[in-house]
C-alpha cells in the first residue's frame, strides 16, 4: 500500500516535471508596442517587451526576404497589426507578414525592395523603455553622401522621410507564403543622404532675411546641420507636450533653407528625419562630406520650469566648464543609450573620429564660432550664461571640423516652449544661428578643401 502511495507520488512529480516542458506552459511573452521609423539611412523596427525575446534571423533571396523568428512570443495586437506600420514609402521594407509558424515560434517575413544588410539585437531597458528587440535594415550598397549632396538641388528642404509609422492604410501584400509561415523550418550604417524635397515645408522668400554681413568670396562652404535627438529618443518634453526631437528638426530645416539661400554655402543634415542616428554616426556623416561646419540644434530642459534661455557649447579639453555644462554633456551623452545603439557593430571609421589629432585648433575655432553664435542669440532671446561654456560632448568630438551645441532655449519652460513651437520664431534662431556664421566667417576665412567639389 505504501509502496502504491509512494510510486503515484512519484509519478504525479514527473508528469509535472514534464508539464513544465511543454511549449505552451510556460506564460508568452506579449509584445507591448511596435513601432516603425522608415529613412533613407534605414528603416528601424522595434518591438518593445517586459523580457527579452530569444530569436533568430535569417534572409532568403529571389525575391529578397527577411524571416524572423520570436520565441515563446504572444501573437497579440501589436504583432497583429504589424502590416499596417509599413508604409509605401518605406525604402526599404515592402510589406511584412506574421504568423504562428510552430508551436511557441511567431514568425515575421518582411517583403524587401531591394538588398540589403540587417541588424538586429536586443536593448535593455532604459527610461520609459522596456526591453527591445531592435531590427536595423540597412541598404546594401548605400549612397555615397557627397555625391548625394552634389545631386541635392540648392532650393527645397528635404522630405520628412523618417516620420515615424503608426496606424495608416494598411501597405500593399505580398502574395501568401505560407512555407515561410507554416510548416518545416526552411534552411536558413553607412549613412545616406535623402534626395527628395518637401516644398511644403519651404520657408517663403520674404520669411528668409539674411544677416546684414560682408559677402563671402571662395569655394562653396558646406554646413552640417544635426537636429538633436530622433525616433526612439525624443529628447526632452515641454509641458504641453512638445518633443525636442521635433522642434530640433523644423529649425534646423530652417537653418538649411537659409544656408542654401547664400551663394557660397550649402547644408546638409545630418537627421533629415523622425529617425535615431548615433552621436558618433552624426560626426562620421559630418566628416564624409568634408563639411566645414557642424551645428548640432537643442532644446534645453530642466528640473525646474523658471530655467529659460539660450546657450551655446564647445567641446573641452580639460574637462567642463561649469557643473551645468558638465550634467547637460552627460545627459546628451546619454542619448545613444535611449535611441538604441548596437554595441556589437564595431566600425574603424566612426573610432578614428575620435583621436586627438588636431583637436586644440578645432576647439579654439569652435570657440570662436561659439561666440558669434551666441552673440546673434542674445539679440531674439535672453542668454542663460553670458558666454560659452564647454564640456565633453560626444557629438562635438571631430577632430577636424569646428563644431559646436546650441541650447536654443528651455523647452521646460511653459512660456519658451510655446515660442520654440512658433514658426516665426523659429525663423529668427536660424537666422540668428546663419548671422553667427557668416560673422565667423567674415573673421576667419575658410582653408581651402581640396577633397571637396565646387558645387553650382
Amino acid at each position: 500500500m505504501l509502496k502504491a502511495a509512494l510510486k503515484l507520488v512519484a509519478l504525479s512529480f514527473f508528469l509535472w516535471l514534464d508539464l513544465l516542458w511543454l511549449p505552451g506552459a510556460h506564460a508568452a511573452i506579449a509584445i507591448s508596442s511596435a513601432r516603425v521609423w522608415p529613412a533613407q539611412d534605414y528603416t528601424r523596427l522595434t518591438l518593445e517587451s517586459k523580457q527579452a525575446i530569444r530569436h533568430n534571423m535569417f534572409n532568403l533571396n529571389n525575391p529578397e526576404r527577411l524571416v524572423i523568428d520570436l520565441k515563446e512570443v504572444e501573437l497579440g495586437n501589436a504583432l497583429n497589426d504589424l502590416a499596417k506600420l509599413i508604409g509605401n514609402d518605406d525604402p526599404y521594407i515592402k510589406s511584412v507578414r506574421v504568423g504562428r509558424f510552430k508551436p511557441g515560434v511567431v514568425r515575421l517575413v518582411l517583403d524587401l525592395k531591394s538588398e540589403v544588410k540587417p541588424q538586429l539585437f536586443i536593448l535593455k531597458p532604459v527610461s520609459e523603455y522596456g526591453y527591445r528587440l531592435v531590427l536595423d535594415v540597412y541598404p546594401a550598397h548605400p549612397l555615397d553622401p557627397l555625391m548625394a549632396l552634389l545631386e541635392q538641388p540648392r532650393t527645397g528642404i528635404p522630405e520628412a522621410a523618417g516620420t515615424p509609422t503608426t496606424t495608416n492604410q494598411p501597405a500593399e501584400k505580398a502574395p501568401a507564403d505560407e512555407k515561410l509561415l507554416s510548416g518545416h523550418p526552411e534552411d536558413k550604417l553607412r549613412m545616406a543622404q535623402s534626395l527628395s524635397t518637401d516644398k511644403s515645408n519651404e520657408p517663403s522668400p520674404s520669411a528668409i532675411t539674411k544677416p546684414n554681413l560682408p559677402e563671402m568670396r571662395g569655394r562653396t562652404l558646406i554646413i552640417a546641420i544635426d537636429a538633436g535627438h530622433g525616433g526612439e529618443d525624443p529628447g526632452a518634453r515641454g509641458k504641453y507636450g512638445s518633443r525636442e526631437k521635433n522642434v530640433t528638426l523644423a529649425i534646423a530645416r530652417k537653418v538649411k533653407a537659409l544656408v542654401d539661400a547664400e551663394p557660397n554655402m550649402r547644408g546638409i543634415l545630418i537627421r533629415d528625419g523622425d529617425y535615431f542616428i548615433p552621436l558618433i554616426g552624426r560626426v562620421a556623416k559630418a566628416r564624409k562630406v568634408n563639411a566645414d561646419l557642424f551645428i548640432s540644434i537643442h532644446a534645453d530642459a530642466f528640473i525646474k520650469a523658471n530655467a529659460r534661455g539660450s546657450s551655446v557649447f564647445a567641446l573641452s579639453e580639460h574637462g567642463a566648464t561649469s557643473t551645468a555644462a558638465r550634467w547637460l554633456a552627460k545627459k546628451e551623452n546619454e542619448a545613444d543609450l535611449i535611441g538604441g545603439v548596437n554595441i556589437a557593430v564595431k566600425d574603424p571609421y566612426l573610432a578614428r573620429t575620435l583621436f586627438d589629432l588636431t583637436q586644440t585648433a578645432t576647439i579654439n575655432d569652435s570657440m570662436k564660432l561659439a561666440k558669434n553664435v551666441l552673440t546673434e542669440l542674445g539679440d531674439i532671446n535672453d542668454l542663460h550664461r553670458g558666454r560659452v561654456e564647454q564640456a565633453g560632448f560626444a557629438v562635438l568630438k571631430s577632430p577636424d571640423i569646428p563644431s559646436i551645441l546650441i541650447e536654443t532655449a528651455f523647452i521646460s519652460n511653459p512660456s519658451e516652449e510655446r515660442r520654440l513651437n512658433d514658426k516665426n520664431y523659429q525663423m529668427k534662431i536660424a537666422n540668428a544661428i546663419l548671422g553667427g556664421i557668416k560673422r565667423y566667417f567674415a573673421q576667419n576665412p575658410a582653408l581651402s578643401k581640396p577633397k571637396v567639389a565646387q558645387i553650382n
